[in-house]
């Protein structure tokens, strides 16, 4: 079947909490700060005014016959643009079956101004649609389409990326939710000095003492280390079997990775939330520079590109990891399918505390975790129950 249409429009997503937290906003000063940032080093400028505060992006490939397909992604005020302007001009008449030719086009004509970053993002929503009008036309779920399943449910971890309610009340909240891995994330980076290392040190003692033993603990330092400082965290934190540190330094900076690989050989390592198609990964994987993998289906490169950089990571007896995976479908459907993919990821602020997971979905038809596991819907495509009306009441 040709594609008929590729529309772009920004549009809001929230989710719709019914249920009062059941504990206060937290007014610890070190809760408070928020996440650490490459931006930490200039404190007198605060994240609402750094950060674009661009919408996200709805993104509905149509079928000829009116069957359609939804993806979406990041920064609307550019991605927008990309995909109405340039992506819908070339892929509109292709058969939307040719998934690998339609994502080959996208790269090829974006090389120009760059298939990285911002196109990459444009390029992700449009393949997940087109691969969500695929699984409809042929009325069967992605995940079959791409492989089948090769597990019977998939193991989730929850991020603790919300701080407001106290990150002791939300990772006993991710226990009594059945989650049996956390993640944490820094609030600090080298402008702390020793001070900083004493304190995420205190932070995962203290999160080991409350989980106990047979809890994963992982670490995320969201690209604002420094090789000197990272080697030193690591060894501070090596008594508390974290099972990985993550995103630790520039994702451009292949070379400081290769460097801390070599100065910590002993921690594993996971990145690639903030790398764009397949060419970092392949480069990773060659140098040996990490464990794990970390795409973000919605910014790599739509499933197209998880599906090749998981054949990448199991050439090189890598996992996948892919980040915010189990938030929305598309992450669900590679995860289920892919034997590179152990695990997946619940962020997003998970949920604050007393509030269900089901009140935080932002997609409907989106499956939620039960006890640490979830299960991809078996329904057409993406299984996604989205109506046109929907888009339009949260289109901007």
């Amino acid at each position: 079947m040709k594609i008929k249409s590729i529309e772009a429009f920004a549009i809001d997503l929230k989710p719709n909490i019914k249920t009062k937290p059941r504990v206060p906003k937290s007014k610890d000063p070190y809760d408070t700060r928020g996440m650490v940032s490459p931006m930490n080093r200039y404190p007198g400028i605060p994240r609402s005014e750094w950060s674009a505060g661009w919408k996200r992006t709805a993104c509905v490939v149509k079928g000829e016959d009116g069957t359609w397909g939804f993806g979406f992604t990041l920064y609307s005020g550019v991605t927008e643009s990309i995909i109405n302007d340039h992506l819908a001009k070339i892929l509109v008449g292709k058969d939307c079956m040719s998934t690998e030719m339609l994502w080959d086009i996208m790269q090829q004509s974006t090389i120009p101004y760059g298939t990285s970053g911002l196109s990459s993002f444009a390029i992700s929503a449009v393949d997940n649609a087109i691969w969500d009008l695929k699984g409809k036309v042929l009325q069967r779920p992605v995940y079959e389409i791409i492989g089948g399943p090769q597990k019977e449910k998939i193991f989730c971890y929850a991020s603790n990326t919300e701080f407001s309610y106290g990150t002791k009340n939300s990772i006993d909240w991710f226990l009594e939710l059945g989650f049996k891995a956390v993640k944490l994330f820094l609030r600090e980076g080298p402008e702390s000095n020793l001070e900083g290392i004493n304190r995420a040190e205190a932070l995962v003692a203290s999160t080991r003492e409350q989980v106990g033993d047979d809890i994963e603990i992982a670490v995320d330092a969201w690209m604002s280390l420094n090789n000197e400082y990272a080697v030193r965290l690591a060894e501070a934190l090596r008594p508390y079997r974290i099972k990985w540190l993550e995103d630790y330094l520039n994702p451009e900076n292949l070379d400081g990775y290769q460097n801390l690989r070599n100065r910590i050989p002993w921690q594993t390592l996971a990145t690639g939330e903030h790398w764009y198609s397949i060419y970092p990964f392949a480069v990773a994987a060659s140098k040996g520079i990490v464990d794990i993998f970390q795409p973000d289906l919605n910014w790599v490169g739509g499933i197209t590109a998880g599906i090749k950089i998981c054949h990448i990571a199991e050439a090189h007896g890598l996992s996948v990891i892919p980040h915010a995976s189990t938030n929305y479908p598309y992450g669900q459907h590679l995860a289920f399918s892919m034997p590179a993919v152990p695990w997946a990821e619940r962020s997003e602020g998970v949920a604050p505390p007393g509030v269900p997971l089901e009140e935080m979905v932002l997609l409907p038809g989106t499956p939620v975790i039960k006890d640490g596991y979830i299960i991809p819907s078996d329904a057409p495509g993406f299984g996604l129950e989205i109506t046109e009306e929907w888009l339009r009441d949260r289109a901007v």
